[in-house]
Parts: C-alpha cells; sequence; structure tokens
C-alpha cells in the first residue's frame, strides 16, 4: 500500500490487511491525533486497509 505521511512524503509497504489504528500505531503516530483517508475517503480507526490502498495519514491541528 502506499502511505502519504503528514509531512506529505510517501512510502510503500505490504502491510495489510490491518486496522487503521494497528497501521498508524505502528508508523509511530497516535490515532487521537491523526485522521486516515483510505483512496480519498475519511475512515474510522476500525476500518481494514488492503496493499493495494491509498493511505493518507492527516495531522490534526488543535489549539487556540
Amino acid at each position: 500500500m502506499k502511505i502519504i505521511l503528514p509531512d506529505k512524503t510517501s512510502r510503500e509497504t505490504k502491510a495489510g490487511p490491518v486496522t487503521v489504528e494497528a497501521l498508524v500505531r505502528d508508523l509511530g503516530f497516535d490515532p487521537i491525533e491523526v485522521i486516515v483517508a483510505r483512496n480519498g475517503t475519511l475512515v474510522t480507526e476500525d476500518a481494514v486497509v488492503e496493499n493495494t490502498d491509498e493511505v493518507r495519514i492527516i495531522r490534526i491541528a488543535h489549539g487556540g
């Protein structure tokens, strides 16, 4: 699968099938601090991603 990280870099991996939460944790992100899009559609932490998917990890900006 192609993974696009918050800094716009990308990497290829054969991690699937795996839940979004497990993938995010394996990449070193806290699932509470990011949202994930699979093939252009936002998905929940329990969604499963496959090796054929494009996954974009988007860091949530918060503050006042």
